[in-house]
C-alpha cells in the first residue's frame, strides 16, 4: 500500500507548474484572454473546473454572511476563501473498490473535500471553513479522522450544531466514498451575528 506522505499530493502552491493564485486570477478574469497553456493543462482545467463550483457552492453562505453582518472582518473572508482555493487542489488519490479486478475506481482528496463543503453549505447556521482529512486515504481500511472549522451563528447551540454537522458529514462521506471514517473532530473557531430584522 502505499504510505501517508506528501509523494501522494499535488504541491501545495502549484498545480501543472502554474500557481494557485494565477489560476485563481485567471478564473476571475472569465478565463479571458484565453492563455493556451492553462488551456492545454488538464490538471488545470479541472482545478479550474472544481475551483468553480466550490466558488458557487459558498457564494450563497458568502453573500449571507456579508449580508447579516456588512462589517465582517476581511480577515474572516479572506481565510475562508484561502482554504477554498487550497481544497480544490488534487491532493492524495483515494481508492474505491469493484468487483472486477481490471477496473481501478477512485476519486481525489478535493473531491472528498468538496463533498464535506457542500453538506456544509447545506447546513442552516453554519459556514464551513477547513477540512482536513488524517490518516492514509490511499490505504482502503485505515480508519480516517477528518477535521474541519466553521463559523456558527450567534444564538445556535454550538453542541447541537456540531453534532448536527458532525451526522451529516459522516453520512455523506459513507455514501459517496469507502472512507473508513472513525471520528469528524468538529472545531468552531468564528461566530457571526444573525441578521437585524427591520424595524
Amino acid at each position: 500500500m502505499t504510505s501517508d506522505d506528501d509523494s501522494d499530493a499535488l504541491p501545495d502552491e502549484t498545480v501543472d507548474g502554474f500557481s494557485v493564485e494565477r489560476l485563481s486570477d485567471y478564473l476571475d478574469s472569465g478565463r479571458t484572454p484565453r492563455d493556451p497553456g492553462i488551456e492545454g493543462s488538464a490538471a488545470c482545467r479541472l482545478y479550474l473546473h472544481s475551483l468553480a463550483q466550490v466558488h458557487e457552492l459558498s457564494r450563497a453562505s458568502l453573500e449571507d454572511e456579508a449580508a447579516r453582518e456588512p462589517d465582517r472582518d476581511g480577515a474572516w473572508i479572506g481565510g475562508l476563501l484561502e482554504s477554498i482555493k487550497k481544497e480544490v487542489v488534487g491532493g492524495r488519490r483515494i481508492p474505491i473498490g469493484h468487483p472486477d479486478a481490471d477496473v481501478d475506481l477512485g476519486i481525489t482528496e478535493a473531491a472528498a473535500r468538496g463533498l464535506v463543503r457542500r453538506t456544509g453549505d447545506a447546513q442552516s447556521g453554519v459556514v464551513l471553513g477547513a477540512t482536513t482529512f488524517v490518516g492514509d486515504v490511499t490505504a482502503p481500511g485505515e480508519p480516517i479522522t477528518v477535521e474541519v472549522t466553521a463559523a456558527a451563528r450567534y444564538g445556535e447551540d454550538l453542541a447541537r450544531l456540531s453534532d448536527e454537522l458532525r451526522a451529516r458529514i459522516v453520512e455523506t462521506l459513507a455514501r459517496h466514498t469507502e472512507l473508513n471514517v472513525v471520528a469528524v473532530d468538529v472545531t468552531i473557531d468564528d461566530v457571526y451575528l444573525p441578521r437585524r430584522e427591520a424595524p
